[in-house]
């Protein structure tokens, strides 16, 4: 049975973690790309050994030649600077601007019908970034990030509580920033509101720390940023296009009305399939939240319009 074919941008921790995830889960064969000589060939071949331990059948293809990518089926691109002690995601703007335009212009020629996901910070304005260049319909091109902020909501839920965290769903909304609008009444566990199970002075503590999620694991790493929750929020994402199982995932997407807003590139939940995003999912929320989301899609409109597309 052939296998799709993902391509990974940017052989660094979140890049080469994706590509360990997604075949080490089988769900696709890999060609991971990196501008460093040498780097993916590596990393590539290190993860290949360990496939009759691990028990996988899909292959990984180290790279720097952008004709290897051809025909893929996905496009995730993880290439950037990551972020230092201090820095916030717009710091990073301009610079990773110019590489991820970069690479959108030398990958999506040879993939003309692939989905692009993108993981580069700022996430939301490189999402845009992306549909400018590439010239796909904006379904075939969202972002990462809903997910991530979510699954760090539901871990924190999950400690507070002391549950599992695979029994927390959790709902963030909005700019992966300080913006994020978490959505206490539609996270639960096990089908119950976190509003009925913890006082508002700890949801809101959740939700602040949420916001933080990614500055506070960079100050601890000092030297690198968060790669493992990253990675596996966007195969959850791969998994679910290429398995066509229409999963309604927090993911950055854009918005043509829905919540108010049009025009941007925003998180809300949507359903991903093989076509990308095949829907995007209003949920009811409060004025206040609404207000949140739309200030946060206004701060990613300001940063796009700093790009001159």
């Amino acid at each position: 049975m052939n296998k799709p074919k993902v391509t990974v941008v940017g052989a660094g921790f979140v890049g080469a973690t994706t590509a360990q995830r997604l075949v080490e889960k089988d769900i696709a064969n890999v060609v991971l790309i990196d501008i460093v000589e040498g780097l993916p060939q590596g990393k590539a071949l290190d993860m290949m050994e360990s496939a009759p331990v691990e028990g996988f059948s899909c292959t990984i293809k180290g790279t720097n030649d952008y004709a290897d990518t051809k025909d893929s089926d996905v496009i995730v691109i993880t290439a950037g600077l990551a972020r230092k002690p201090g820095m916030t995601r717009d710091d990073l703007l301009l610079k990773n601007a110019e590489i991820v335009g970069g690479v959108v212009t030398q990958v999506a020629p040879h993939s003309p019908k692939a989905i692009i996901v993108i993981v580069s910070n700022p996430l939301d304005v490189m999402t845009f970034l992306a549909w400018k260049k590439s010239g796909f319909p904006s379904a075939r091109v969202f972002g990462m990030a809903g997910e991530l902020d979510s699954a760090r909501c539901a871990y924190f839920v999950a400690e507070a509580l002391g549950c599992k965290p695979s029994d927390v769903e959790a709902m963030v909304l909005g700019g992966h920033g300080d913006e994020m609008v978490p959505v206490e009444q539609h996270t639960k566990v096990k089908g119950k509101p976190i509003t009925e199970l913890l006082p508002k002075d700890k949801i809101e503590a959740i939700n602040q720390r949420t916001r933080n999620g990614g500055a506070e694991i960079v100050a601890f790493l000092k030297t690198g940023s968060a790669f493992y929750a990253p990675s596996s929020s966007v195969v959850r994402m791969v998994r679910s296009i290429l398995e066509d199982r229409k999963e309604v995932i927090p993911s950055c997407v854009y918005l043509t009305g829905q919540y108010g807003i049009k025009d941007v590139y925003c998180g809300v939940p949507a359903k991903l399939g093989r076509n990308g995003v095949e829907a995007v999912v209003e949920l009811s929320i409060t004025d206040a939240q609404k207000e949140a989301l739309k200030i946060s899609a206004e701060h990613v409109r300001e940063n796009c319009s700093k790009l001159s597309l």
